[in-house]
């Protein structure tokens, strides 16, 4: 049975660029848009490898901005024949305009309680639709922060599926589940967990752009393809492609989304990407382990991330 690829882009307002006080447009622009490798960009390498992507998009701006900029990104990823599913930044709901560092004093899904994270949720799913955006039925917490109550909340308004579970980031990732945990499984709605990879024992990377290198993405899939594993989710944000200010491209992630995009082409057979809204049946509670440390490609991604961070990040 082909393993199902869920090809994840969390899309939505860079905080830092808000805080800096920069402009609707600009904040936008450096957010969604980056240095010509933004949402239009990675929308046109998909469509260039006929590969599907699920955009999760947080419209919690829209409470300071107005539905126009969410409906933005909406209109653009749906009309690439896209999907358009559910992100959630609490922190949004205290930000300003005027007062740029103001944000809502609980930042983390997690910090809310069972009631309040149905009226976040909901509501930010009220925005969503409003802005042009199929009802949506899969959601991922901001920084991966939900807990044990949020698939609970999710399987009451009608949600299908989550994809907040990451092992590698155990300090605001707070299900319940093992590190290693990578299968789908049944939380009352199926949680899709992010495919991690071993970095030593005990320890984890996320399958991220700016997290694996080129090498380790491609034997991460060779890997679930061999085991035959249930699902391989991946994650990458609008603006990842772009140093953090959103000023020019990162080289080095630049080169990675495109590996990517060839790796999944050349083995979709095997390893088929796939939209949330196909609802697709996938197993449930495999064993499925995560692909074991290795040496060298630890190494090469090191001397890979060490470029980037003292070339590729210069504004």
């Amino acid at each position: 049975m082909p393993t199902s690829v869920f090809l994840t882009i969390d899309t939505e307002f860079a905080w830092r660029h808000h805080v800096a006080g920069l402009d609707l447009d600009t904040v936008y622009a450096r957010s969604v848009e980056p240095a010509g490798v933004g949402l239009s960009y990675q929308l046109d390498m998909l469509a260039r490898h006929g590969l599907k992507a699920c955009f999760f998009v947080d419209p919690m701006p829209a409470v300071i901005t107005g539905l126009a900029p969410i409906r933005r990104m909406v209109e653009t990823i749906l009309a690439a024949g896209q999907e358009v599913q559910l992100h959630l930044h609490p922190h949004w709901t205290g930000a300003s305009l005027v007062e740029r560092r103001a944000g809502a004093s609980r930042g983390q899904l997690h910090e809310y309680d069972r009631g309040e994270q149905r009226d976040l949720i909901s509501g930010a799913t009220d925005l969503l639709v409003a802005a042009g955006a199929p009802p949506p039925v899969a959601f991922r917490a901001g920084s991966y922060a939900a807990n044990a109550d949020t698939p609970a909340v999710l399987a009451e308004l009608g949600f299908r599926y989550d994809s907040s579970h990451n092992g590698a980031e155990p300090a605001d990732s707070r299900i319940g589940l093992p590190a290693d945990q990578i299968a789908p499984l049944d939380l009352g709605v199926v949680e899709v967990p992010v495919t991690v990879i071993a970095e030593a024992p005990g320890r984890y990377r996320h399958f991220q752009l700016c997290a694996l290198s080129a090498g380790e993405a491609a034997a991460a899939l060779d890997h679930a393809a061999a085991e035959d594993h249930a699902a391989v989710t991946i994650v990458s944000h609008g603006f990842e492609l772009a140093n953090r200010l959103g000023t020019r491209a990162n080289g080095v992630h630049v080169r990675r989304f495109a590996a990517l995009c060839q790796a999944l082409d050349d083995r979709r057979d095997r390893l088929p990407t796939a939209h949330f809204a196909d609802l697709p049946a996938l197993p449930l509670d495999r064993n499925d382990r995560p692909l074991a440390p290795h040496g060298v490609r630890r190494r090469w991604r090191q001397a890979e991330q060490l470029w980037s961070n003292w070339v590729a990040e210069r504004a």
